[in-house]
């Protein structure tokens, strides 16, 4: 990745935690973010938001497994050879997520509900035993998707290798 796609992500993420404690001043309960502290001892709770977002944008409207398993994608591909190695640059990854491309990722703050998805996730719960990609089969995609081995569907999107 270029110094300037990571400082794009980094410039993104901040804009992410500025919204987020705005959003906070004027919702509480919203910020009943748990930070999840990762075993080097280093706060997550930044990756927990930006997790919960693409959850809101990528898979709002599915079961909260299904919500889960969108974020556990995301942590899939940092430990996956082949793809970015943190969570930002998995997410900010061109043209890799259609909320981020539309910029629905940041059109509303994830719900709790999203964020306990997120939080899930980070702690280790995997509803899609290790799937890289996902993807709604209602709808047109990409054909070399399909080539993927799927492992599981939850809700309306299918999770493949």
């Amino acid at each position: 990745m270029t110094r300037q796609r990571r400082l794009c992500a980094a410039i993104l993420l901040v804009v992410a935690l500025v919204a987020a404690a705005a959003y906070a001043s004027n919702r509480k309960t919203a910020l009943d973010i748990e930070p999840v502290i990762a075993s080097s001892g280093v706060s997550r709770g930044g990756e927990t938001l930006l997790l919960a977002r693409l959850v809101h944008g990528e898979a709002n409207a599915e079961p909260y497994a299904g919500q889960v398993a969108v974020a556990s994608v995301i942590l899939n591909r940092v430990q996956a050879p082949g793809f970015p190695k943190s969570i930002p640059d998995v997410v900010y990854e061109p043209g890799a997520f259609e909320s981020v491309s539309n910029g629905l990722i940041w059109s509303d703050y994830p719900s709790e509900e999203n964020i306990a998805a997120a939080t899930a996730a980070l702690n280790g719960w995997d509803p899609t035993y290790g799937a890289l990609f996902f993807w709604n089969p209602y709808k047109p995609v990409n054909p070399w998707v399909w080539t993927r081995q799927i492992v599981t569907q939850i809700g309306r999107h299918v999770f493949a290798l």
